[in-house]
C-alpha cells in the first residue's frame, strides 16, 4: 500500500519495515502475534523502548509505523478494532533545523570558486543548487538532464511521492550550472552518455548523497566553518529561511520546497524569529548597554 498507494520513498518504507519487524521480535518473545497485537501489548513494548533509553522522537516515529499498520488493517477488514487508538506517545517538542548565516554561506561559496577544474565547477554547482534552489541532496544527485528548462531559468523537480514542482535558478545558479555543463564530460563513465546532470562511475551511474556531504564537510573546513554545522540539508533549510527573512511569501516558499503541508514549511518562520531575537539581543545599543551595566554589578 505505501508503495503502490501513497508511492512513499524506498527510505520510508525500509524504516517502517524495520519498525514493524522489531515490535514483531517483541511480540514474539512474549508469545505474542503482530496481527493480534492489543492495547496491553503495544504498552509494554513502549515501556520496553522507555527502559532501553531510546529517545521520546524514535519513540514517536516507531509509533506512527504501528498507527498506520493497524490503520490499513482496519480499513482491509482484517481487525475489527485499532489497538492504537488508545496510545498516546511521547511528547516530541519540533527542534528548530541547523541554518547558516548568509555570511557563512559566502564563505562557503568563496572556498568552493577557490576549486579549479572540473571538480570546482561541479563542486560549486552542488553549493548553488542546494542553498540557491533548495533541493533536497536526493533530488540534486538524481537529477536528470530533461529537468533543465530551455532557456535555463528553472529546473523540473521529481519530489517525494513523485510530486512535480518548478524550482527558480538564480543567476549565480545558472551561470554555475553552465559552467559546470561546459565540463560535465569529464564524469561520464568512460566517455558513455547519462541521462544523470551529475553522472559517475559508480553502480548508480550518478554522484551519491554521501559524496555530497563528504565533499561539503571539507570544504566547511576550508570555509572555516565547523564541518559538524553543515551537510546539504542544512543549505536547504538556509535556502528558506533566508528567503522568509528578506520578505518572501511563506506560500512561495512552501512551493519552492515542494512541502506538502505549510505546517512543515512554518518551522521557518521560528527559525528567522529566533535569529531575528538573538541579533537585537546581541547588537541593539540598549540591549549592549544594558548587559554592560549588569556586569559592572
Amino acid at each position: 500500500m505505501l508503495a503502490a498507494e501513497r508511492n512513499a520513498a524506498e527510505n520510508t518504507r525500509i524504516a517502517y519495515e524495520k519498525d514493524l519487524r522489531d515490535f514483531g521480535a517483541f511480540l514474539m518473545r512474549h508469545g505474542g502475534d503482530v496481527a493480534d497485537a492489543s492495547s496491553e501489548q503495544v504498552r509494554a513494548y513502549l515501556a520496553t523502548l522507555k527502559r532501553a533509553g531510546m529517545s521520546p522522537r524514535t519513540v514517536a516515529r516507531r509509533l506512527a509505523s504501528l498507527r498506520q499498520f493497524y490503520r490499513f488493517l482496519v480499513a482491509e477488514g482484517l481487525r475489527g478494532d485499532d489497538p492504537m487508538s488508545t496510545i498516546e506517545g511521547p511528547r516530541v517538542g519540533r527542534a528548530l533545523p541547523k541554518v547558516l548565516g548568509e555570511k557563512e554561506v559566502e564563505r562557503l561559496l568563496a572556498a568552493a570558486r577557490r576549486h579549479e577544474g572540473p571538480e570546482g565547477r561541479r563542486l560549486v554547482a552542488f553549493v548553488e543548487l542546494l542553498y540557491g534552489a533548495g533541493l533536497r541532496v536526493s533530488e540534486l544527485v538524481t537529477l536528470p538532464l530533461s529537468a533543465l528548462s530551455r532557456d535555463g531559468r528553472f529546473l523540473v523537480i521529481r519530489g517525494k511521492g513523485a510530486k512535480e514542482r518548478i524550482a527558480p535558478l538564480s543567476e549565480p545558479a545558472r551561470e554555475a550550472l553552465e559552467r559546470y555543463r561546459a565540463v560535465r564530460h569529464a564524469f561520464l563513465p568512460e566517455g558513455q552518455p547519462s541521462r544523470f546532470m551529475f553522472p559517475s562511475r559508480g553502480a548508480s551511474g550518478h554522484v551519491t548523497t554521501a559524496r555530497v556531504t563528504q565533499l561539503l564537510k571539507a570544504l566547511a573546513v576550508e570555509a572555516g566553518i565547523d564541518p559538524r554545522k553543515l551537510s546539504p540539508h542544512v543549505l536547504r533549510h538556509a535556502f528558506a529561511t533566508h528567503l522568509i527573512e528578506h520578505g518572501a511569501d511563506l506560500r512561495a516558499v512552501q512551493q519552492m520546497l515542494g512541502h506538502a503541508d505549510i505546517a512543515t514549511t512554518q518551522i521557518y518562520t521560528h527559525v528567522a524569529g529566533e535569529r531575528m531575537r538573538r541579533l537585537v539581543h546581541e547588537s541593539h545599543p540598549l540591549a549592549r548597554r544594558a548587559r554592560a551595566k549588569r556586569a559592572r554589578g
